[in-house]
């Protein structure tokens, strides 16, 4: 996906999958970020559209894609839309992450993509569901666990050498 953004689509799509899959914001979010949000920022902290609640979000990690991609737009959103000024829509978001898709030959992908391949990874990589859930702000650990997979893939796994 990131080399079919950079090739078929611009780099401010790719930042947009970039920051999306590295801190799981959803879209909604991402839009309005500002680039007075993220310049010579390594932490941001945002009030979420959906639950209203603020998140503090670590760039540490994409810090030096995200500032040297900023050098390159003249707007004061980090997703502009070349129609106004004003920032992309999810519309369009949408439409651009399917073309890199189509391009990639990714199945069934979409902008809430970002945020599950966050959660899945984040959880692949630490196991904590406790500290997923917090930074998803979901309800219970068995919906966190749902909504990124994981439980009808450990399922699956478990059954793998399952024999009587």
């Amino acid at each position: 996906m990131k080399w079919a953004l950079k090739k078929f689509c611009s780099q401010r799509d790719y930042i947009l999958f970039l920051i999306g899959i590295n801190t799981g914001l959803r879209v909604g979010d991402l839009l309005k970020l500002k680039v007075s949000d993220v310049r010579r920022k390594k932490r941001i902290v945002i009030k979420e559209g959906k639950t209203g609640k603020p998140r503090t979000i670590s760039l540490v990690n994409i810090y030096d894609e995200i500032q040297e991609y900023i050098k390159t737009i003249d707007s004061v959103w980090l997703f502009p839309s070349r129609k106004g000024n004003k920032a992309i829509t999810t519309t369009q978001a949408y439409r651009q992450l399917q073309k890199a898709a189509d391009m990639a030959e990714v199945d069934s992908i979409g902008t809430h993509t970002m945020r599950k391949t966050f959660g899945y990874w984040f959880y692949k990589q630490t196991k904590d569901v406790a500290k997923l859930q917090e930074i998803l702000n979901h309800w219970h650990p068995s919906i966190t666990l749902r909504y990124i997979g994981i439980t009808a893939e450990e399922i699956e796994n478990s059954l793998v050498n399952f024999k009587l």
